[in-house]
């Protein structure tokens, strides 16, 4: 977790204790805030409560199938939580449910303790400080590295503002931090076309750091990597971890072990177990719908 969300956090918590001391939170709502909802200062996630993230009896239908089915889920600040599941068992349409792209049927879906995101639209899920990562990494090949990551600031993107922008110190000194943390630095004036792609996906992370989300959604982020570049990646998750929240895909078990807490298994669009990897692996009925025995 930032220093910046604990303190904020630690101020609503004081204050909360002294409306209740003082029997001025005495409202008809029992002291909770009027409008859950709606965002009580602009930009800011309320985690107050210790949840960034908040799922409950989430339910989303295609064709009479049942992609999700009463899904409750909730994820920390600064955790990184793994998501682990058999083909179809409704982890994409969960990352789609979060990030605006599909609308459930029934349920509940909160961005920290106060924004609805049912209430909001892909592209402004995506302003509030949630970043996905796709499977397949999507960069502009013809840009260089660098260039990909100026192009990621949360700027001005008319055209006129394009043309006369410049790079501030502090821009400046936030790019050279990503270009570091995902192992880039060296690679800043080569055109993303030419990297690896390993490189060209930790070269979308980096894009999406430039906007500075509070939670990534990360889908099978080493599919197709090497085991060198799987290794750094685990790096780069464990250093985002406690900066962000991470949600993470993946159906490799051996990255998931070198990176993961708590881990969620999925079948059928419900939670089947959750715990450390230990745990989930010798749930009886894990091993019997997804590890295969």
């Amino acid at each position: 977790m930032t220093p910046d969300l604990l303190e904020q956090g630690a101020r609503r918590a004081e204050e909360h204790r002294v409306l209740q001391a003082t029997g001025k939170n005495n409202t008809e709502s029992g002291g909770r805030h009027a409008g859950t909802g709606r965002i009580t200062t602009p930009g800011e996630v309320d985690i107050a409560h210790g949840r960034i993230l908040y799922l409950e009896d989430v339910s989303v239908s295609f064709d009479g199938f049942k992609a999700i089915n009463k899904l409750s889920l909730d994820i920390a600040p600064g955790e990184l939580r793994c998501i682990i599941g058999p083909n179809g068992a409704g982890k994409t349409t969960l990352m789609d449910i979060i990030s605006g792209k599909t609308r459930p049927d029934e349920g509940t879906v909160f961005f920290g303790s106060t924004i609805d995101l049912l209430r909001y639209k892909e592209a402004e899920i995506a302003q509030l400080g949630i970043g996905r990562k796709f499977q397949k990494p999507t960069v502009f090949e013809q840009l260089t590295v660098f260039e990909n990551l100026e192009l990621a600031l949360n700027t001005d993107k008319r055209v006129k503002a394009s043309l006369l922008f410049r790079l501030d110190s502090a821009q400046s000194d936030r790019l050279a931090e990503i270009l570091v943390t995902i192992h880039l630095a060296n690679s800043m004036n080569r055109k993303a076309g030419n990297l690896s792609h390993g490189q060209k996906q930790w070269l979308e992370i980096g894009m999406l750091l430039m906007q500075d989300p509070k939670l990534l959604l990360l889908d099978e982020p080493v599919a197709g990597m090497t085991d060198e570049e799987t290794a750094r990646t685990a790096e780069l998750f464990l250093t985002l971890k406690g900066k962000h929240s991470l949600m993470v895909v993946e159906h490799d078990m051996s990255f998931i072990k070198s990176i993961s807490e708590i881990v969620t298994v999925l079948c059928d669009g419900s939670v089947l177990a959750q715990g450390t990897l230990d745990q989930v692996q010798a749930n009886e009925r894990v091993i019997e719908v997804y590890l295969g025995r």
